[in-house]
């Protein structure tokens, strides 16, 4: 991992940042998902460069260490998808909201890097099981974790270490508020007419992942029906696969992105 750079890219007076290694023409784009940033992605960065392919891996807006919202407060998905360029827009790199606030005083740092340790290991507790996590009507989600639960044994202590330390500039409010924010955006008009994806694509799926556990999601890939809107997809179940399927089975996911790269480039 130590040859992957991190850049700072100024962009409408927003701050971008991106973690990349590689060089060359062909340029595979990592972008995280919900509650993670680029680290989740560097085992397989490293072994797409390897492969001979450029990796840049950046930060959604308001995550880590990529400048959020200038009005936390009134973000909405199509600015947010507005914000860093066209081109980045074209990516779908700006695809999450919110900075919460932030501890900046030194007296505070020492409390906030324990906070932000005990926050990543809940995280990591809670969307690493097969179940699908609610909380009771007067409990936050983060109240039904045990923190007596072991971490997953794919999720080392150097994991553990740099989540938090990253997670101390952004905290969590992204993390909460980026469920509210895709439920707005079944309400915006994106002004988008044409919603099929003509571009190869593959989609790994865990089966103990408990998004495939919400009503309809299981029954909606294995029966095709995803394909009318990505008709060039290739659908993989991984049947002890879960959550963090990129961490966590890192090497069959690294093999099906390369062979995929193989086919059609």
């Amino acid at each position: 991992m130590g040859q992957i750079q991190h850049k700072f890219i100024e962009v409408q007076g927003l701050k971008l940042h991106v973690a990349e290694i590689g060089s060359g023409p062909n340029v595979v784009v990592f972008l995280h998902g919900f509650s993670e940033m680029w680290y989740s992605w560097w085992h397989q960065m490293v072994a797409v460069v390897e492969a001979g392919y450029c990796a840049p891996a950046p930060d959604y807006r308001g995550y880590r260490l990529f400048d959020p919202p200038l009005k936390p407060e009134k973000a909405s998905f199509g600015g947010l998808c507005d914000g860093p360029s066209d081109g980045a827009r074209g990516a779908g790199m700006a695809m999450h909201s919110r900075l919460g606030p932030r501890m900046n005083l030194d007296g505070q740092k020492l409390i906030l890097g324990a906070l932000m340790l005990k926050q990543s290991c809940a995280i990591y507790i809670l969307f690493s099981r097969s179940e699908l996590p609610i909380a009771a009507e007067n409990q936050e989600i983060m109240d039904i974790v045990d923190p007596s639960t072991p971490l997953s044994s794919w999720f080392t202590e150097g994991d553990l270490e740099e989540y938090s330390s990253l997670y101390q500039k952004s905290g969590f409010h992204n993390t909460s508020n980026d469920i509210v924010l895709y439920a707005w955006s079944f309400k915006e008009d994106m002004g988008i007419t044409d919603f099929i994806i003509e571009v190869p694509a593959l989609l790994v799926v865990g089966g103990k992942n408990y998004v495939v556990k919400f009503p309809g999601i299981k029954e909606y890939i294995r029966s095709g029906k995803v394909k009318d809107f990505v008709p060039r997809l290739e659908i993989v179940f991984s049947p002890e696969g879960m959550h963090f399927m990129q961490e966590q089975s890192l090497g069959e996911v690294t093999q099906l992105i390369i062979k995929l790269l193989k086919k059609h480039i």
